[in-house]
């Protein structure tokens, strides 16, 4: 575990056994300083970030409109021309649609399950064998915190994880399908930190647990502890990779923490919290409180600063896609009057934030859900769901983007190209995060995570 305590210069930046074999995080900081002279590595310095929409998106009225479909078919929210020629999305994607030189669409994902449960862990793991979700699988190889900036490689950010008025309004949230580990231990768990989790035992800070659960309380606990270092003379005796680590836990896992430190117009670049479901709505099924997307915003913003922080994997969580209509679930109207604008700005804005900040190739963005929609709308005017034709897209992480692969049939059910399974999928985001040639001769892996991410085939298109 790692260890933050006062009492005395030996014990005071400690990491356990459970994590890194005994050493201290001066010496990993030391060990990396010195890895990286002599050069060579299987971890590449890219990040990942999945925007799950959870419940199954829609891929008519997100990325494949489908108009030339019977009217009870094709997009309800029409078409808009994107920045592709003749590629056009569903009409309330303008931001995205002006930034589709900056994504590589797929059509042609199908995985063929349609059941909630096994359909959102069979996309988090990447259809995997083991059941774990693909940031288990990343931080197994690559390891549980990042040496230099003292941060989890996986996070899982839901929208109570980005202020306390989120988890008074109780919006929705099953983190159940977005942290599994499956076979793996559940020390490889994502952090959540809205709630704590495996990894929180195994990243102590001498804080009382339940201000850990409270980012504000957190940030004052390592504020205090920040002025007890300072004022013990801890500073003036630690040698320069011992203050190195101590900035990298204190300082920097402070900050990452902190979305007060972004400027006033980054927030509003993200800032989703208008888009508030309807009081008609609410009043017309139960679940319309609970699916508002007023956090998405917040959520992708953190994202950025964690991954900037040294976190690997980041999965954000936004429910409401089940839209049945009818009874508790939305339509499809009700449910993408909001939704599909929040996602329209917090991801455009997230795309753009990262190519302002010269990280394009460096992070990856992934947008995705358990599965589709069925192509005709029910008597309910909702959508049921569908494992034969799912959303997907991906834009940054150095891949080759502005295309759209594969392509769907005239009804929008299944594909009609060669489908893209959820392994490929898996595949392309470990090729990203990866250096596999390296992995294949410098990592010690067991039979089934090589079979895994070193044997299967990415998306050939996108490389």
């Amino acid at each position: 575990m790692l260890t933050i305590s006062h009492g005395h210069r030996r014990g005071f930046l400690k990491i356990g056994t459970a994590a890194f074999g005994g050493l201290t995080l001066a010496n990993l900081l030391q060990a990396k300083a010195t890895a990286a002279a002599s050069g060579g590595s299987f971890l590449r310095d890219r990040a990942v970030v999945v925007l799950n929409l959870q419940g199954g998106p829609t891929q008519f009225e997100t990325f494949d409109p489908n108009m030339q479909a019977p009217r009870e078919i094709r997009s309800i929210t029409g078409e808009i021309s994107t920045s592709l020629p003749g590629i056009t999305f569903g009409g309330t994607l303008p931001k995205l649609a002006a930034l589709a030189d900056s994504l590589a669409v797929i059509r042609s994902y199908r995985h063929g399950i349609s059941s909630h449960g096994p359909a959102a862990m069979h996309v988090m793991a990447g259809g995997n064998p083991t059941g774990a979700q693909m940031g288990s699988i990343y931080s197994r190889i690559a390891g549980l915190t990042d040496p230099q900036s003292g941060m989890p490689r996986n996070m899982l950010v839901t929208a109570h994880a980005v202020g306390d008025e989120f988890k008074k309004k109780k919006l929705y949230t099953n983190v159940g399908r977005l942290s599994q580990t499956g076979t793996l231990p559940d020390v490889y768990r994502p952090f959540d930190p809205s709630a704590g989790g495996e990894i929180v035992d195994n990243m102590k800070l001498r804080i009382a647990r339940n201000r850990l659960d409270d980012r504000r309380g957190l940030l004052n606990g390592l504020d205090s502890l920040r002025r007890q270092y300072s004022d013990t003379g801890l500073a003036d005796a630690s040698g320069s990779f011992q203050q190195q680590a101590f900035d990298v836990l204190l300082k920097g896992v402070a900050r990452a923490f902190d979305l007060g430190q972004e400027t006033p117009e980054t927030l509003a670049r993200y800032d989703t919290s208008m888009m508030e479901t309807t009081d008609a709505v609410k009043k017309r099924n139960s679940y319309g409180a609970m699916f508002s997307p007023v956090a998405l915003g917040r959520q992708m913003l953190f994202a950025r600063r964690l991954i900037e922080s040294g976190c690997g994997f980041v999965t954000v969580g936004n429910g409401g896609w089940d839209m049945h209509g009818g009874g508790k679930e939305f339509r499809v109207d009700d449910g993408l009057a909001t939704l599909l604008p929040a996602v329209d700005k917090a991801a455009s804005a997230f795309i753009e934030d990262i190519k302002q900040r010269g990280l394009s190739d460096k992070v990856l963005l992934v947008i995705t859900g358990e599965f589709g929609r069925t192509p005709r709308i029910n008597k309910n005017g909702g959508r049921d769901h569908w494992g034969n034709l799912c959303t997907l897209a991906f834009a940054g992480g150095g891949l080759k983007t502005g295309q759209v692969v594969g392509r769907s049939d005239r009804t929008g059910s299944q594909p009609a190209s060669q489908p893209i399974s959820s392994s490929q999928v898996l595949s392309t985001i470990m090729h990203t995060l990866f250096d596999i040639g390296q992995l294949r001769v410098q990592a010690d892996l067991p039979k089934d995570l090589e079979q895994i991410v070193v044997n299967q085939q990415p998306i050939p298109e996108l490389f």
